[in-house]
């Protein structure tokens, strides 16, 4: 069997999907990424591998994510692409005519715009969390309700009550007014999410088209309450994917797929890469006035790669630090 690995690095969790020919998920792993993406991608892959027979061939891998440029060398990816054009190709594959992604992470946000299957407009979130997932997770912290919970939760709510959401700090303060005023715990639950998707559609969605069909992807999506509150927002049918969790992954293994195509092999290193030693030094060029911070990638004690420094250097070579310095 002929299969593809997408990775979707971001700040909160590592998503791997396996994916066959034609798209379907055949294996997926989910991870929290704690600041340790090297530890995390490499005990995601080794997961992939320890499921799978040797009758599945992987035939190239694609990375995606904030961290998608290291993920990339420690894979031996064959595309390294942007979440925005990642999550896009995925969702066109679940929904070919799909006009609106929303997109609610851990810690970011984004809204893509499509027309006719090609990407006219997207913005992000990656400053405030008061409009990502982080904000529920800090309510139900406070509130002593397991996250899994706050959907159900609010689809019960009998009144509405709003609750400010333009600042996590402010809609702590008045969540405890609410609740001194007498308010149940799923009437304030809702109105959190309603809260969320306010402060969504206030900052990220302002002075977009939004026109159906509309997915909501991410972790975030999993919750049936922001669900809701997005259909009552919008006046609009909001569609949640079955792999609405990994779907970065997917788009970043599909892209793979069409990359292979067209150079013809797979720069892949294999699962073996999980027990491969690989770390991040750094150190300051002292060579002019700039000072850099310069870090570089290695593998088993080979530099893969280097960044930091302004005038390419040290980016522009992977030779030995003593060569550089000679050559310079």
């Amino acid at each position: 069997m002929k299969t593809y690995l997408g990775v979707d690095v971001g700040s909160v969790s590592t998503d791997i999907a396996l994916t066959d020919e034609d798209g379907n998920v055949i294996d997926s792993v989910y991870l929290r990424t704690q600041g340790q993406p090297i530890k995390v991608v490499q005990e995601g892959i080794r997961q992939i591998g320890s499921r799978i027979d040797g009758d599945v061939q992987v035939c190239g891998v694609g990375t995606t994510g904030s961290g998608r440029q290291l993920a990339g060398l420690i894979v031996g990816a064959d595309i390294i692409k942007n979440e925005i054009t990642a999550h896009a190709v995925a969702s066109s594959r679940f929904l070919p005519d799909v006009h609106t992604i929303l997109e609610i992470g851990g810690q970011d946000s984004k809204i893509i715009i499509l027309r006719k299957g090609i990407v006219t407009d997207f913005a992000m979130n990656t400053v405030c969390a008061a409009g990502t997932g982080s904000f529920l997770d800090q309510q139900a912290y406070r509130l002593g309700i397991p996250i899994e919970k706050f959907g159900d939760m609010a689809l019960k709510a009998e009144a509405t009550v709003r609750i400010a959401g333009r600042c996590t700090v402010f809609a702590e303060s008045d969540m405890i007014h609410k609740q001194q005023l007498g308010y149940s715990t799923e009437e304030i639950i809702n109105g959190l999410c309603e809260a969320l998707v306010r402060n969504y559609l206030n900052n990220i969605g302002k002075g977009k088209d939004i026109n159906e069909p509309i997915l909501f992807q991410g972790g975030v999506a999993a919750n049936k309450g922001i669900k809701a509150a997005f259909e009552r927002a919008l006046g609009k049918k909001v569609m949640v994917p079955k792999d609405y969790g990994i779907m970065g992954a997917i788009g970043a293994a599909l892209l793979a797929k069409e990359a292979v195509k067209k150079i013809g092999t797979t720069k892949f290193k294999g699962f073996e890469i999980s027990s491969m030693k690989f770390e991040n030094n750094g150190f300051d060029c002292d060579g002019c006035a700039n000072m850099c911070e310069v870090v570089e990638f290695v593998q088993n004690g080979h530099v893969l790669a280097r960044w930091g420094d302004k005038c390419g250097k040290w980016s522009s070579s992977i030779d030995d630090r003593e060569d550089v310095l000679n050559k310079a």
